[in-house]
């Protein structure tokens, strides 16, 4: 009887050791299952921090160009508006030259009676003034009266060129100078330097030294000075002339100032 309790209580001892095992390779089979599907959790939530970042990097790439094209637009708006503001002043421009062109030809038609004006006022001053450097202003004279006639020129260089002639005349006055020339002394041609003191004086004295004359404004002709008279004022004022000697006082032959008639 004893034996046979005794082979019972082994075969329940076995029989629970069987499902031990076999509960315990079960839950080996389960937990595989679970750690299976938590790595795939983990993988697929791992990818899609990974897509989340991509996403926002590319945001704020966008977000970045955003802006400068932003910047760059209100760049752009200024500049347009300025342009604008150009432009409009061009075309203020344009409406000025165009309305300048359309009175060309009105202002040559009254501009070239004025330079032949001009030119007759000019010929007259140096026919009535002090005879110095006469071939020289004579020529300028014939050749600004040539060019009147070339339609090469534009009016406005012609007006230049006698405008330059009146500054030249000008300038006779403000200056000293000395040039050879020759000249009708007593009854001979002789060679003498001329000594021009701006438009108040004007003398000769030969090379010789010896024989010295003035302009005589009022009797339109050259007048013989004493011997010796003004001799010396006359060779110092050549030398300044020259320059080689430095300015200073001269006692010239001047004839008084007459009143206007």
């Amino acid at each position: 009887m004893k034996n046979q309790r005794f082979k019972a209580v082994a075969m329940a001892t076995v029989l629970s050791a069987g499902a031990l095992i076999g509960s315990a390779a079960h839950a080996d089979k389960t937990l595989d299952s679970i750690l299976k599907v938590g790595q795939a959790k983990t993988s697929a939530a791992l990818k899609s921090q990974q897509r989340i970042d991509k996403l926002a990097d590319e945001t704020a790439d966008l977000l970045q160009d955003f802006k400068t094209v932003n910047k760059q637009i209100d760049g752009l708006r200024v500049y347009n508006s300025q342009l604008e503001r150009q432009i409009a002043n061009q075309l203020e421009v344009i409406n000025e030259l165009e309305t300048s062109i359309e009175n060309v030809t009105v202002i040559e038609r009254q501009i070239q009676p004025l330079i032949l004006r001009m030119l007759d006022a000019l010929e007259q001053f140096v026919a009535l003034d002090m005879p110095f450097h006469m071939d020289e202003r004579n020529d300028r004279l014939e050749m600004l009266r040539a060019n009147q006639e070339r339609a090469d020129i534009s009016v406005a260089e012609k007006f230049r060129q006698v405008l330059e002639a009146y500054k030249i005349e000008a300038e006779y006055g403000r200056k000293i100078d000395t040039y050879k020339d020759t000249l009708d002394v007593g009854g001979q041609e002789r060679e003498v330097n001329v000594l021009r003191v701006g438009r108040i004086a004007l003398m000769y004295q030969t090379t010789d030294t010896e024989l010295s004359g003035a302009w005589d404004q009022r009797q339109r002709a050259w007048v013989e000075l004493a011997p010796g008279q003004f001799r010396s004022a006359i060779l110092v004022g050549l030398r300044m002339a020259k320059k080689q000697a430095t300015p200073d006082i001269m006692r010239l032959p001047i004839l008084a100032p007459e009143a206007a008639q």
